[in-house]
């Protein structure tokens, strides 16, 4: 009997424990289920910061938008937080965002949109599951938009278009999706379709729902729109936006039905289909119905590739990698932020994990989620979320970090090769310390690019950049962030090559004169070149020499 009893007792907890467990994992695929993270990308002066601001409106986030273009006001975008964004209206940096709208957990990676700054872009896009392209519709698709586009297709992330500034004049809309299908090699599906544009814009049109929302300017986009809908079938629709308009959308819904691409979700998750949406950031009008559509249509999170293969993203056990740094976001806390993407799990502040690049444990102290610059502890996170951790210098972009049960390696980020280059040294040489300290961790952060000469210390180095632009942020931030004035002279040199050989001594290569030798901060060999003449002297006069234009992770 009372071994009978003791059977019963244990099987109540064995099935205690599994129903427990059970219960664990549906949360956490619920909890997973329901993030999304994505980036917006677009070419300068596109709205792409406009359209953050309004999503962040919507969901709550902030009462009041600001605006990029309103420079005279005291207001200014959330998403652009450094004192140069603010002045000159620009993002040069990636901005991370959080929050929520219908249960969902958003997570928005707003990039710079000045070419300049497109390896920061390419960063965060690997941070996300999708992608928001932003079209000015009187520009149609831009030089900058092609290369950001191009980067997506590469990791087959769904895309969502949204044709902005329908309160101005814009390029006829079949004009727009053919833009987009011919310079992007992408079908397109309009979700919705505008009726008319700048001043006889009227609003747009659902396919769907065969719904008119009638366009109103609002309170020039500071607050929220209360729309205003009507079936198309509605027997005042014809007198709401004049006969003229109405003939035409009729016929142009015709055309779409019948010559347009049919919608295809699996397509869409492909990223071989993108589906476009017309609207105005700007006044908020479009913003909440792309959102709500956005969100039932775009994935939650994704595996991601390891040198052990796919990571599931509903595994138990927290991974995530390193894919920004970012020092002196607050001056007040002069502290150095480590942004990753949490790829697989849960994540528990102060959980001590496994830092691979680093062989060996580190807890995971002051986690933080954030409105741009501003930030709050969090307790617990998810797979698709963006957390930034206190970083005492040990991290590095595309560093992994994982349970120490299961020990793997995410895909690395790649350098790119720099187009400019800059020998930078202190105004003051007494400042030689503020001078290393800020190069070295704006350098880590992936700003910049520094190369050191050999034989000669830090205190003169050549710092490489992908845009000149971004020779003034490191005058502007070291400057600000270090007291330290800079000398920075241009150099001639315009192609960069990392030496791929191991077995072979760089000083003893046959090179030309006007190329230099130099090394890395990860001590990497590397020659720049002034021109390609050069690289193909370097490669004709040293045998089985291996070059690389991209610095491998």
């Amino acid at each position: 009997m009372e071994y009978v009893k003791a059977v019963k007792i244990s099987v109540w907890v064995y099935l205690s424990i599994f129903w427990v467990a059970e219960n664990m994992m549906e949360d956490l695929r619920s909890k997973i289920e329901k993030r999304r993270t994505f980036a917006i990308i677009s070419h300068p002066d596109a709205g792409k910061t406009t359209l953050t601001e309004k999503f962040l409106l919507y969901g709550g986030a902030i009462r009041e938008a600001g605006t990029v273009k309103s420079r005279k006001a005291a207001k200014h975008a959330v998403s652009d937080w450094m004192e140069i964004e603010k002045k000159r209206g620009i993002s040069v940096t990636s901005s991370v965002l959080q929050f929520k709208y219908n249960n969902y957990c958003i997570n928005i990676l707003d990039t710079p949109g000045h070419q300049d700054f497109s390896e920061d872009t390419y960063r965060t896009l690997m941070a996300a599951d999708c992608a928001v392209m932003v079209i000015d519709g009187a520009k149609g698709v831009e030089s900058q938009t092609r290369k950001l586009f191009h980067v997506c297709s590469i990791r087959e992330i769904p895309i969502f278009t949204f044709v902005n500034k329908l309160d101005r004049e814009i390029k006829e809309p079949f004009q727009l999706l053919e833009d987009i299908e011919n310079e992007l090699g992408i079908k397109s599906y309009p979700i919705n379709w505008p009726i008319g544009c700048g001043r006889d814009f009227k609003g747009v049109y659902n396919r769907e729902t065969r719904e008119i929302q009638l366009f109103d300017g609002g309170n020039h986009g500071q607050s929220q729109v209360e729309s205003t809908i009507i079936s198309i079938d509605d027997e005042n629709a014809k007198r709401i936006i004049g006969d003229s308009f109405y003939e035409k959308l009729l016929e142009e819904i015709e055309l779409l039905d019948i010559a347009g691409d049919e919608f295809n979700t699996d397509m869409v998750k492909n990223g071989r289909l993108t589906p476009v949406f017309f609207g105005s950031a700007l006044t908020n009008f479009g913003v909440e119905p792309f959102l709500k559509d956005f969100l039932r249509f775009s994935l939650p999170p994704l595996p991601r590739e390891s040198d052990k293969g796919k990571i599931d993203v509903y595994d138990e056990e927290f991974s995530a990698f390193v894919f920004k740094i970012q020092a002196n976001m607050n001056k007040a806390h002069r502290d150095r932020i480590a942004f990753m993407r949490i790829c697989s799990g849960k994540f528990e502040k102060g959980m001590e994990v496994f830092h691979v690049q680093g062989k060996g444990k580190v807890r995971l102290t002051q986690p933080q989620q954030f409105l741009a610059q501003d930030r709050e502890i969090v307790e617990e996170a998810y797979a698709g979320d963006i957390i930034g951790v206190f970083d005492p210098g040990i991290f590095n972009i595309g560093d992994t970090l994982c349970k120490s049960s299961k020990k793997f390696e995410f895909e690395g980020i790649p350098s790119f090769a720099p187009e400019h280059f800059a020998r930078v040294k202190p105004v003051d040489t007494m400042k030689r310390k503020q001078f290393i300290k800020g190069i070295t961790q704006i350098s880590q952060e992936g700003a910049i690019q520094v190369f050191k000469q050999i034989n000669i210390g830090i205190e003169e180095i050549i710092v490489g950049v992908v845009g000149v632009l971004q020779f003034e942020v490191l005058e502007y931030r070291l400057k600000n962030e270090y007291n330290v004035d800079i000398k920075v002279e241009k150099l001639p040199f315009s192609n960069i090559r990392w030496i791929e050989n191991e077995d072979i001594k760089p000083e003893n290569l046959n090179l030309t004169s006007d190329t230099k030798l130099v090394k890395d901060l990860k001590e990497r060999n590397i020659l720049l070149f002034q021109s390609e003449w050069g690289i193909s002297w370097a490669l004709d006069h040293n045998k089985g020499l291996v070059l690389s234009s991209i610095g491998k992770a």
